[in-house]
């Protein structure tokens, strides 16, 4: 019997965004829907008008579309933005500097 990993102490907090709920978040962030589609690796087509758009991120927003973004998406999104509310992303600190460094595997 092998033993089970244990849990972090606090998992991470993944429901379901509504539209209004992934707006304001993109919002207070700063972001525009381009950039934050960018940001999360959703694709971008050029607009009717010339600019960056979205359709993928403008959907997810929407009120009336049926489709909404994954849970651990928008905790990734979250993350990435720094509005997690209880989790933060923070670089990996390595011995040494350089290329040998990053391919080091993490001291536990």
């Amino acid at each position: 019997m092998t033993p089970e990993a244990p849990l972090p102490p606090n998992p991470l907090h993944m429901p379901a965004p509504t539209g209004d709920q992934l707006k304001a978040a993109r919002v207070a962030a700063g972001l525009s829907q381009a950039q934050a589609a960018e940001l999360m690796g959703y694709p971008l087509q050029t607009g009717s008008r010339g600019g960056v758009q979205s359709r993928t991120w403008q959907a997810l927003e929407s009120t009336t579309d049926e489709r909404n973004m994954q849970g651990p998406v928008f905790a990734m999104f979250l993350l990435l933005t720094g509005q997690h509310q209880d989790w933060v992303l923070a670089p990996r600190k390595l011995a040494g500097t350089g290329a040998a460094a990053d391919a080091q595997p993490a001291q536990r």
